[in-house]
Order: C-alpha cells, then structure tokens, then sequence
C-alpha cells in the first residue's frame, strides 16, 4: 500500500488537522510493515511482506467527542474521515472522562525531536540468518522422524500522533514472534517451542528444532493421570499466560465498582494491601531492556481504562505489585480522579519477578521429587471476577516429574487457578527471562518477562482429551 509521492504519514496528520471544523483534534498514523513464514511438514509453505496505514480521528466539540478510524492514503480519504468525526463528535454526549487536552509542556522530554523522520519498515530480509537455518532444522527433523510446523512473524509500526494543541510524537515499535510445533511420525506426540522477538538476530532454528526433539523424547513413555492437585513447575510461558490476565482485569474503576479482585467491597480498591507473598513484583516500563514500548500515551477510544483525553500523556515505570503489596491500577486522569490515586496509564509490556528467584527451570525439576511440567496454557477464560479465577487447558506437553528428572508425558487437563493466588501459593521461582504467552503473544501482548514458577498444589480439575 502507498500513501502516494508526496504522502507521507505527517503529511495526511496535518491534513486532518487543518481540515477539522472541531473545537480540537487528535489524530493517529500507524504504518505497519510485517513479514512472515509459514511452514509445515518440514517445508516452507508460504511467505510473504504486508504492509497497511490506518488513521484515526478524534474530534473534540464542546464537552463531547467522537472518533473515527480508517485506511486513509490520500488527503481527500483523510478529509472525509474527519468530516465523520466532526458529525459524530457534534452528535455526541458529553464524555465523562473529558479533561484538558495535552500539550507538548506536557509530553515526555525530548519526544517530537523525530517527528520529520520516515516510517521505519520491515521486509524479508529479517530472516537472512534464520531461514537458511530453519532448513537445516528440517533436515534433521525429517532425519529424527519427528514433523514441524510453524509460523513466524516480524512487524514493524511507525505511530505518529498529532494534535491541535500542538503535539508532535512518533514511535517507533518493533515486534516479532515465532512458535513451532513438532509432532512425531505417529502424530501421538505433539511439542511446542516460542517466543518473542524485536529483530531475529536472537533465534537459532536450529536450536528450537533440538528443544522440540528433546520435547518429544520425553513424550516417549506415556502416563495417565487423573484430575486433583499437582505440584507443578509452571515455565516463564505459561507464566506469561495467566500473568497478562492479572494486569488485563486490574482497572481502576471495575475495582473501585466491587467487580475485581482488587476490589475493597463495597466500594474503593486494595492498593496498599499485601495481596501476594512478600517478594513478588510485577511492573511495566517503557524502557525495560529488551522489551521497550511508546513512552507516551495512544489511545484512538475511551473506556475505563483508556482515555482519548490522555493522548501524549507520558509513561514511565509503575509497580502494580511492589514486594507483595497492591501499589497501581490501571488509571486514565479520570479514574484516578474517582479513586483519589495517581494516574497510572496502561503500558505495553510487563514483568514479573520474584526476589528469592534464581537459576533456571531445570534447576526448578531437579529440586521436584514427583510433580508435573507444563508446557503452555490456552483457551483460558475468567471463571469469576471477584477472585479472578481463571480455567483452561494444558497444551502441547505435560510432563511427569519424578526423582528432579522429567520421566515422560502425560495427558492433558482443565484448570483452575487465580494468578493472584499463584503468586501466593508458589514456593519457589527461577529467575526472570524473557518470555511468550501462546495464549495472547501472537495478536495482542508479546512483551512479557516472567520467571518459571513451582506452585505444590496446582488444581488440574479435570482430564481433557486435548492433545
């Protein structure tokens, strides 16, 4: 897709803005390129480069707003999206959270200085290293008797974020991720290896293939297991699964309502409450090494925990969990306005790590005398808010532990958990890596570092015929 000659993603934000009839206006360019790879059988299968431009207007009229998204490459689509905002805007309420808009006093330092600098893309050249390496991956699977399949992905969006008041900031956000599964000959075993990525330059094919093969040889004696309670060794994976849920449903306001678990009923929050053992933290920051995001705030609709009104708003590091201890919740302006808390916007990407933590998920089966090793978790649903008790099922390998040796497979199962009380019951922790939810990684939440967690008495509810 192109935005034409002389087009360019600053160019259809000033358009917008010198063409809207409202009071104030915001608008949002994202440039998106990804490139990707397909494989199965141990063949690539398909590839290819994309590459998309949406914008985003929020028209501001009065005390009421209103937005509006679309593909918009020419000046004239542009226009056309701002006269719906407008309308849309001139038809509205008046928005609860309204607040004053932002101005570039207000942004982070520094930020704008490269407002004039093109989208950065992505292209298949990202896989120079690892695509001859993936062969050589299916040459050994194919020599193994052992099938993979796979998928790997690599974008790259360029956000720049304009306003009548002035603001000027760009971002720039690398993402990628790859996953593979192996399945042996008999397609009675299956294993899976992922993770995230910003360049690729940190993935050895090579390396997954042997960590699928070493899956699948632990699958080779098989032992059914009835449902109760394990001790189970969580790894950073599943980890990063049932984590994002923690943060996803710790809103201000559906906590100041009494809807959450990090509700003090009837009615206010639990920040400053010990709701986890001492030790544990869970944090978010834009400049975490290795999974840097926006420094500012981008949001193209309001809802309780995101506000159009916050648009530039600067992010810097916030605990959500300090040493046990409730200290944040997801806040705009306007909630933490209601809950009498400072403003704590979401941010896109989260770590967790626990201070006793150390060494790595071996050491964790070594120390296990009889237990179980997930895999990764998925199809995982809120079962209640007031507890946020989770369930799901195991996916792609569960391991029996005897002796600190993985001894082989067993079959998979329906939980039930709460992450909160994971965090309490755990007993012991590797230290923090970066990690990948299977579950969320792919399409929404791929910055995560998390340790593996050993939980004594992990509730497996039911056995699921899922293989």
């Amino acid at each position: 897709m192109s935005t034409g000659t002389n087009t360019t993603p600053q160019s259809l934000v000033e358009q917008a803005l010198a063409a809207t009839t409202a009071d104030d206006c915001v608008v949002v360019v994202r440039d998106q390129t990804s490139a990707n790879l397909r494989w199965a059988g141990n063949t690539l299968t398909t590839n290819g480069v994309m590459h998309g431009l949406s914008v985003t207007v929020v028209s501001f009229v009065g005390e009421a707003t209103a937005s509006v998204t679309g593909s918009a490459t020419t000046q004239a689509q542009v226009t056309d999206l701002v006269g719906k905002a407008d309308a849309a805007a001139r038809a509205a309420s008046p928005a609860e959270d309204r607040n004053p808009l932002l101005t570039p006093a207000d942004a982070p330092a520094g930020a704008g200085a490269d407002w004039d600098d093109a989208p950065e893309p992505t292209d298949i050249h990202v896989y120079d290293v690892f695509a001859p390496a993936l062969g050589e991956a299916f040459g050994r699977a194919q020599a193994g008797d052992r099938i993979l399949y796979g998928f790997v992905n690599h974008e790259v969006t360029t956000t720049y974020l304009g306003s009548t008041t002035g603001l000027r900031l760009r971002h720039v956000q690398p993402t990628g991720h790859y996953g593979c599964t192996g399945k042996n000959t008999a397609l009675t075993e299956s294993a899976w290896v992922g993770g995230a990525t910003r360049d690729f330059t940190d993935v050895d094919a090579v390396a997954i293939d042997a960590e699928v093969a070493q899956r699948l040889a632990w699958g080779r004696r098989r032992v059914d297991l009835p449902a109760g309670r394990y001790d189970t060794i969580l790894p950073p994976s599943a980890v990063a699964d049932v984590m994002i849920d923690a943060y996803w449903y710790a809103g201000a306001r559906t906590a100041w309502e009494g809807q959450s678990v990090y509700s003090r009923r009837p009615t206010g929050t639990r920040i400053g409450e010990r709701i986890t053992a001492p030790g544990v933290h869970l944090f978010s920051d834009p400049a975490h090494p290795g999974l840097e995001c926006a420094p500012f705030a981008v949001a193209t609709s309001s809802g309780d925990e995101s506000s159009v009104y916050d648009n530039g708003l600067p992010l810097g590091r916030t605990d959500w969990i300090r040493d046990g201890e409730l200290t944040a919740l997801l806040q705009t302006r306007h909630t933490a306005a209601l809950t009498g808390q400072p403003t704590t916007p979401a941010i896109d990407n989260l770590v967790l790590e626990v201070d006793a933590g150390a060494g790595s998920i071996d050491d964790l089966v070594a120390g296990t005398e009889r237990g179980l090793l997930l895999t990764c978790l998925w199809y995982i649903r809120e079962v209640d808010p007031q507890s946020l008790l989770l369930t799901g099922l195991t996916r792609d390998g569960v391991y029996l532990v005897e002796g600190g040796e993985i001894t082989g497979s067993v079959n998979n199962f329906r939980w039930n958990e709460s992450p909160i009380d994971l965090l309490r019951r755990s007993t012991h922790a590797s230290a923090t890596v970066p990690s990948f939810s299977r579950e969320w990684g792919d399409d929404y939440f791929s910055r995560t570092a998390t340790p593996a967690l050993r939980v004594p008495d992990f509730n497996m509810s039911s056995v699921s015929q899922a293989m």
